[in-house]
């Protein structure tokens, strides 16, 4: 199936208020103070300091951001990611909930905005400066949550208006820069594995010593495993086998296996760590 039917566009911008302000004659002063040439540094306040409902969104908007890559392909430099077919309705419905908490968040921050300055202006103690902060409705306008999804451009639909040689040359150019980053993209999945296996294989390898018996066992060892061996299935967009297969011995060594036994059983962990050390071997990475 080609990437154009298994897979969509998706372009996620939230942006944030940063409540930050370069207070110029404060850096001056430590500069001229310090002898420090102008450019050594600088000096920025935090408009909302003393209150934590701006820097809630701002965490929110991160795990937003990283929730999307999760789910998503690179395409684009800081544009467009590929997002699989098969995650198109949960991934939207996903998409639409954290945007209304998003601006829940948002609306909550803004109606009490004015409490909330009075607090940072008191925190900030002589760098207060109310002519530092931006209206409300400038402040809202500095929020937002964005999500664009479109198809991805087939090369046969490359259309300009230009002579036919120029024109042959464009197409062949944007059909190198496609494989491109069909190939670019397909890295990922293949480095979410690789990171994974070999972290396992460090984590399972025996330490002589008390360092051992210290070591820490959670089920996110096995589950974090799991849960990408189901997400590779998707992110798989050209139905790589090699991929596959190397998804699927994963998939078979973390079948039935059980965090005590592993925690408390060294044999156990010798023989997870020689399957996940064979799936390394087996693939160029």
């Amino acid at each position: 199936m080609p990437i154009t039917s298994s897979a969509v566009q998706v372009e996620l911008n939230i942006s944030v208020w940063t409540a930050n302000k370069l207070d110029r004659n404060v850096t001056d002063t430590v500069l001229n103070s310090n002898g420090a040439s102008k450019g050594s540094g600088k000096f920025t306040k935090n408009l909302m300091a003393g209150t934590h409902h701006r820097k809630e969104i701002a965490d929110f908007a991160a795990a937003c951001r990283m929730w999307h890559n999760t789910q998503t392909l690179p395409w684009a430099d800081r544009g467009p990611r590929i997002l699989p077919m098969s995650l198109f309705l949960d991934y939207k419905q996903e998409a639409n909930t954290r945007k209304q908490e998003f601006e829940a968040m948002v609306d909550n921050f803004m109606s009490q905005y004015e409490h909330l300055k009075q607090v940072a202006r008191a925190s900030l103690g002589t760098l207060d400066n109310e002519d530092d902060y931006p209206s409300a409705e400038e402040v809202r306008s500095k929020f937002g949550f964005r999500l664009v999804i479109s198809p991805i451009p087939e090369s046969k639909d490359f259309r300009l208006d230009i002579p036919q040689q120029d024109l042959e040359e464009a197409m062949e150019n944007y059909e190198q820069d496609f494989n491109t980053r069909i190939a670019d993209a397909m890295r990922e999945p293949w480095n979410k594995l690789h990171k994974m296996l070999t972290g396992m294989s460090e984590r399972l390898t025996e330490i002589n010593g008390p360092a051992q018996e210290k070591k820490r066992w959670h089920d996110a060892f096995i589950t974090n495993a799991q849960n990408l061996c189901s997400m590779l299935t998707h992110l798989n967009i050209t139905g790589d086998p090699d991929l596959e297969t190397a998804r699927k011995q994963l998939e078979l060594t973390m079948l039935g296996a059980d965090i005590d036994d592993i925690k408390y059983n060294p044999q156990a962990r010798e023989t997870m760590k020689t399957k996940v050390d064979s799936i390394l071997e087996q693939f160029n990475w």
